[in-house]
């Protein structure tokens, strides 16, 4: 009894994961849309998830390629991979990331590619045959899912301990075969670091990111739209606003085994008022922290707080603030198999700080395929 229950509850979340996506694409298609792409917001890598997204001044891994793309420069390996997999609202979509840094003579190369999305979904707009009986044959699935590619490019500058990068971004977006969209959009980063301190500025979508999307709806489908009073999707385009990212950071080490690595970053909107701890029609700011514990450069423990929103409250008094934690750990093995480092990561993270059931365990691998020895 209990499977049947979740098996229900799992299909109708899918279902309407995917009639929020359909039905609210078809009315916000013809302007912006403040959360377009929002799964780009959500991360990469079990390190920066485990530290609350706080790592745009610290990243120095292939993983640069999405927090900030110029401090790819820190990569001094043959070239970086780096992959993850994790699973969220209890299984139901899966997030998956694989990226690959290369040093070139003039800098660092990078290519990322993210993909979120939601698998083998019921629709069942054509249950019912044209005599009006239920058919189960005619139920077939389908999924929705965002792709992000990221081109990137980063090299240093003739002032000492500055570095500037950027990415060239390509959306796709689908939805079955009812819709789907393309987008491009622009990054620009700025790393500078000075007696262990670091300090990063990472502009997201700085030229504005546009998705173009279009529907491909069949006569049968737009017939059990308007039998059910639902608006039939229109071509249009949604449209991504700039949004800032700033970070400082600092490692302290401690009888040369120990260390500590705080950093506090501030994600900067441009969209409107948002549900942040600092709030304004023109800017909201969301503050985030975290910190990461080192032992010899080979056992990482992390955690940080963010995700900090105000919401009512449910008996209706004061208003209440949500701060969601995260945790992490990590272990380095260097020179494994003569080839290079590997990095294992794990955090436990999650989308929604709202319901802490919907916690999720993250796993990221780095490999760093080391210069052949001279």
């Amino acid at each position: 009894m209990m499977r049947n229950t979740t098996s229900v509850f799992i299909t109708l979340l899918k279902t309407k994961l995917v009639l929020i996506s359909l039905f609210g694409l078809g009315h916000f298609a013809h302007a912006q849309v403040k959360y377009s792409n929002e799964f780009l917001n959500i991360g990469v890598g079990a390190r920066g998830l485990g530290m609350s997204n706080s790592i745009v001044s610290s990243s120095e891994d292939v993983t640069s390629g999405y927090w900030n793309p110029a401090n790819l420069v820190n990569i001094e390996d043959k070239f970086q991979v780096g992959m993850m997999h994790a699973s969220y609202f209890a299984g139901i979509s899966n997030y998956d990331y694989g990226a690959i840094a290369i040093p070139v003579d003039n800098g660092v190369v990078g290519l990322s590619m993210i993909r979120f999305g939601v698998d083998n979904i019921l629709n069942t707009i054509n249950f019912k045959d044209p005599s009006g009986n239920f058919n189960y044959d005619r139920i077939t699935t389908f999924s929705t899912a965002d792709y992000a590619f990221l081109i990137s490019y980063a090299r240093k500058t003739k002032i000492d301990g500055l570095s500037v990068g950027g990415n060239f971004k390509i959306i796709y977006r689908q939805i079955g075969d009812f819709a789907s969209a393309y987008g491009f959009g622009l990054d620009a980063s700025a790393a500078y670091s000075k007696n262990d301190w670091k300090f990063a500025a990472m502009a997201r979508d700085v030229t504005t990111t546009v998705n173009a999307w279009s529907y491909t709806l069949d006569q049968a489908t737009k017939d059990v739209f308007n039998a059910t009073n639902n608006e039939i999707p229109k071509n249009g385009t949604e449209i991504t606003l700039p949004k800032l990212l700033l970070g400082v950071s600092k490692k302290f080490v401690i009888q040369d085994q120990f260390s500590i690595l705080p950093e506090i970053n501030f994600d900067m909107y441009f969209d409107g008022r948002r549900p942040t701890l600092i709030s304004g029609d023109a800017i909201s700011i969301d503050p985030h922290m975290g910190l990461e514990l080192g032992y010899n450069d080979f056992l990482y423990v992390r955690g940080g707080v963010g995700n900090i929103q105000k919401q009512p409250a449910v008996s209706g008094g004061d208003d209440e603030w949500l701060i969601q934690p995260n945790f992490g750990v990590g272990i380095r093995l260097d020179d494994l198999f003569g080839l290079g480092n590997v990095v294992l990561d794990y955090a436990l993270t999650a989308i929604d700080q709202t319901n802490s059931s919907l916690y999720s365990n993250v796993f990221s691998l780095r490999i760093d395929v080391a210069n052949p020895k001279k």
